[in-house]
């Protein structure tokens, strides 16, 4: 390490501390020619997840592109911020865990982590989703989605009517 104050490489280290989440070591040093002591901080050096996109092109993975997106989706449901923080969490940690050896992720794969996650805290913003996820081109592909969802979430009523007919 070189000295702030004379410019030497010869120094020892005189203490070292861990802060509390263990991602940085703060170290004490005293340079052997002048005497002068200084801190210098380690910390890892982290790589960022690159997002593969459908084009082929690639863009650093930005939470907030996906936080922007369930927003839509959760819009006017009744669905608590602190579960929206979760899934956000839950994604990500997912997205780095499947990126992990080569630091790249599809952003298909993304989508399908969202979806997963919706499905299970709420189902109207997991069909709203996935409409502009999977670029819905009718009401067809809608209803087919719903279907899927299984036959206790169809509306009241419903079951008297015939496949396919809305009204």
């Amino acid at each position: 390490m070189k000295c702030p104050l004379c410019g030497k490489t010869d120094d020892k280290v005189i203490e070292s501390r861990q802060n509390q989440s263990g991602t940085t070591i703060r170290r004490r040093r005293e340079c052997i020619g002048c005497g002068y002591r200084f801190t210098s901080y380690e910390h890892i050096e982290e790589v960022p997840i690159m997002v593969i996109k459908r084009s082929g092109r690639r863009e650093n993975f930005d939470l907030k592109k996906i936080e922007y997106g369930v927003q839509r989706a959760i819009e006017k449901r009744p669905v608590a911020h602190v579960a929206v923080e979760e899934l956000l969490h839950r994604i990500e940690d997912e997205a780095a865990m499947m990126s992990r050896s080569t630091h790249e992720i599809r952003s298909e794969t993304i989508g399908d982590l969202v979806l997963e996650n919706l499905f299970s805290l709420d189902k109207v913003a997991y069909v709203r989703f996935a409409s502009v996820y999977r670029q819905f081109e009718d009401v067809e592909e809608f209803i087919q989605v719903i279907d899927d969802l299984g036959p206790d979430l169809k509306p009241q009523g419903s079951e008297n009517q015939p496949d396919g007919e809305l009204f």
